[in-house]
């Protein structure tokens, strides 16, 4: 028995353990980078006003994380976890 090596498979050794790991790392990693880009456009004063509104942002789309390639992106659209809006970019 060989020994295994890092990206060979998942818990059970298995390429589709080692891909849902992957898809799993990807859409925690796309959450936090959401998140933080989020939490940035909503804090950004405005010109005329010294403090911000609180204004919320919905439907907001990122380019995900480069460091998963954009077949896991295309295919956490394809399970519907996210939305493809086009133009490499993914909203939730």
């Amino acid at each position: 028995m060989e020994p295994q090596t890092e990206g060979t498979g998942g818990a059970d050794g298995s390429p589709e353990a080692a891909r849902e790991l992957e898809l799993k790392q990807a859409f925690n990693a796309f959450k936090k980078r959401l998140k933080l880009t989020k939490l940035d456009h909503e804090s950004k004063l405005g010109a005329s006003r010294p403090m911000t509104g609180g204004k919320k942002t919905d439907g907001m789309g990122i380019i995900p994380p480069n460091q998963f390639s954009r077949e896991v992106w295309q295919e956490l659209a394809r399970q519907g976890k996210i939305k493809d809006m086009g133009g490499g970019f993914y909203s939730m």
